[in-house]
């Protein structure tokens, strides 16, 4: 390790360093502490490589971490190296042409979509942790809430920039809809978990912002009720954004928590449904869903107070 330590320091300089913020040494949740021998803060994907490839040479364990926002160990190390990117955070400029947009593994995933979104665009991969990163989305393949209209991470990544365990640096994927010649090799990355590489910069698919977007709450006296409807739902063919399952118990801890407040507390589960698109799209298919679901449901909420929404979706969150 002495060694390696020598070597990386040599080749880095002020971005490793030995005495570092325990942070580093365990997940969001912080119940298990690791261990490790030296930090590096890369700065661009040239650090990346150096790292990897002088990690590789001398057989030390790597741990990337980003935001560090994960809940199951993944950035808990076992000695070794911790490679952070977070500092990888350039969001590039929209190209329109292409409906596009790149940026650094770094970029938090909440910084990604309030600055699309000032420029009349959209980002639909809606992870329920904003803070996380797009390096750790990527290679989670995170979904969200909005996956039931727009999809998961996968479908709006057009082209990495990856590094290999030798500090190889690869493109991987092209900036075009159409993409259908090679090996797929970008998709075997989205997901890997890190087990094959690090993610340093991506290109991701933009669309049009949507004009209006609504949420409703809707209500059941029973599990099997909320379940149920569903299909109904599905049936509608009205594509909704989000849909949302929630339980009465969960909500209740949700609301002690907060000391807020969730509407309909007499009910025993509840639908979270988003609808986006014209404004009057989205108010026919409210109309259409609260027709259709009369006999299923208790209570039929739209969500047009603020208050009650922030409080809907805080709950929820929590």
């Amino acid at each position: 390790m002495e060694k390696f330590i020598k070597l990386i320091k040599d080749k880095l300089g002020d971005k490793v360093t030995l005495v570092f913020d325990k942070k580093y040494l365990s997940d969001y949740v912080g119940a298990i502490q690791g261990k490790a021998d030296v930090l590096v803060k890369a700065e661009t994907t040239d650090d990346v490589a150096a790292a990897l490839k002088l990690a590789y040479e001398n057989d030390i364990n790597i741990v990337i971490r980003g935001a560090g926002t994960n809940l199951v160990a993944s950035t808990v190390p076992e000695g070794g190296l911790v490679l952070d990117v977070s500092n990888l955070k350039e969001i590039g400029q929209i190209d329109e042409f292409n409906q596009s947009i790149e940026v650094g593994c770094g970029v938090k995933l909440c910084d990604l979509q309030n600055f699309v979104e000032s420029k009349g665009w959209f980002y639909p991969p809606d992870p329920a942790e904003k803070e996380a990163t797009i390096g750790g989305n990527i290679s989670t393949n995170a979904g969200g809430m909005r996956a039931v209209k727009y999809g998961v991470t996968r479908d709006y990544v057009r082209e990495l920039e990856f590094v290999t365990p030798q500090g190889n640096v690869l493109k991987l994927g092209a900036d075009t809809i159409k993409d259908s010649s090679g090996l797929n090799l970008k998709h075997l990355v989205i997901g890997s978990e890190g087990t094959l590489g690090v993610v340093t910069k991506a290109r991701l698919k933009l669309i049009p912002k949507p004009a209006y977007t609504q949420s409703a709450l809707i209500a059941f006296t029973s599990l099997r009720k909320a379940l149920d409807a569903l299909p109904t739902l599905f049936a509608m063919s009205l594509k909704p954004t989000a849909i949302e399952f929630v339980e009465r118990k969960v909500i209740a801890i949700g609301e002690n928590y907060l000391s807020k407040e969730f509407p309909c507390p007499e009910a025993e589960a509840y639908l979270i449904v988003t609808f986006d698109g014209s404004e009057q799209d989205v108010l026919d298919a409210f109309n259409i869903a609260k027709n259709e679901l009369k006999n299923l449901c208790l209570d039929f909420i739209e969500l047009t107070d603020p208050k009650v929404s922030s409080n809907v979706w805080e709950i929820r969150a929590a």
